[in-house]
């Protein structure tokens, strides 16, 4: 199996006067894992579909590789949908189910069965391949729907949510699953999830979306060090924005210092006067929730060291400063 380069521009969905997708562009280089972040009603699922040919495209091409697929249907773009219910039909075996889309493309039992238990074993599930979905867990099911996506040899898989129904410690299990079978594969991954963590931990590219539109697109790394709105500091979380006379800067929670104020001392240069309003234990840190004014609902990381060192208490007032190298300027309010 091989990836290809997916490109979509100046992709537009509308349903009726409400726009969903508005003029997106987008490159994602073969072999990468891309997830399309954000919240519900961001289009992140609507381009999904667009790609998978089962939304159709207001405006704009979706390229893959060097065709241009915008209006061909899902079965001749070269692409393949992992839905997020799995939606394994209950009356087939783990083989048949996998298998299944080569029986309809009219390949011989034989074959498809064969190539249906290589890809079981792929996933790890050939010992269960007689079995029925309903005798399997939610991680097993997971698996197999992988497997059944991927018969076809797709140059881009599209992965609709697939960890939303796990519990935690099973999610984190199956994301490094994933991973280690798009890099063994090299196939394209189009992954889209609400979960910041998730594409973290899975991505090659993340790109997060927001009323239609893309906020930002870059490595794990770039996005979250580095947000360019104030939308992707606060989703994708850890991070203060904090209005300033010229606009709005964000800085990293891990990133801010704390100094008690004693009675009515007044903080330093640009530090901001704030009050403590709860500490929460987190086991590798303590966050500590201040209020600093109207306009700005603070969070403070710090390591157990140097809480214990200073400890702070709801109602105490402290110096909350930063340093300029930390701070990155917001190029809109949001």
């Amino acid at each position: 199996m091989k990836g290809s380069t997916l490109e979509l521009v100046k992709v537009t969905k509308r349903y009726g006067q409400t726009t969903a997708v508005d003029a997106i562009d987008l490159k994602i280089p073969a072999g990468a894992y891309c997830c399309l972040l954000g919240p519900s009603g961001c289009g992140k699922s609507s381009t999904l579909r667009m790609i998978a040919g089962h939304e159709s495209v207001t405006e704009g091409d979706i390229i893959l590789g060097p065709h241009n697929v915008t209006d061909l249907p899902p079965a001749q773009r070269g692409t393949a949908m992992m839905f997020q219910s799995y939606a394994l039909f209950p009356h087939l075996s783990c083989v048949d189910n996998v298998a299944f889309s080569l029986k309809m493309r009219g390949v011989d039992k034989a074959t498809r069965r064969a190539k249906a238990a290589e890809l079981l074993e792929l996933v790890a599930m050939a010992p269960y391949a007689e079995r029925l979905p309903a005798q399997l867990s939610g991680g097993q099911q997971q698996r197999v729907a992988l497997a059944r996506a991927l018969i076809t040899e797709p140059q881009v898989l599209l992965l609709d949510e697939p960890l939303s129904a796990l519990d935690p410690f099973l999610r984190v299990k199956m994301r490094a699953e994933l991973k280690r079978l798009q890099k063994e594969l090299g196939i394209t991954f189009v992954h889209v999830t609400h979960g910041q963590d998730e594409a973290m931990a899975l991505a090659d590219l993340v790109v997060v979306m927001n009323g239609g539109r893309i906020e930002q697109a870059g490595t794990p790394r770039e996005v979250f060090n580095a947000p360019t709105t104030a939308f992707v500091a606060r989703f994708m979380g850890g991070h203060n924005v904090i209005s300033v006379p010229d606009g709005q800067i964000a800085v990293r929670a891990d990133r801010l210092s704390l100094t008690p104020l004693d009675g009515a001392t007044a903080p330093v240069g640009s530090a901001l006067a704030a009050i403590v309003r709860d500490v929460e234990y987190q086991g590798s840190y303590v966050q500590v929730g201040l209020e600093a004014g109207q306009a700005n609902e603070l969070a403070a990381q710090l390591s157990e060291s140097i809480f214990d060192a200073a400890p702070l208490q709801p109602g105490d007032r402290v110096a909350v400063s930063w340093r300029e190298a930390d701070v990155h300027r917001l190029s809109t309010v949001a």
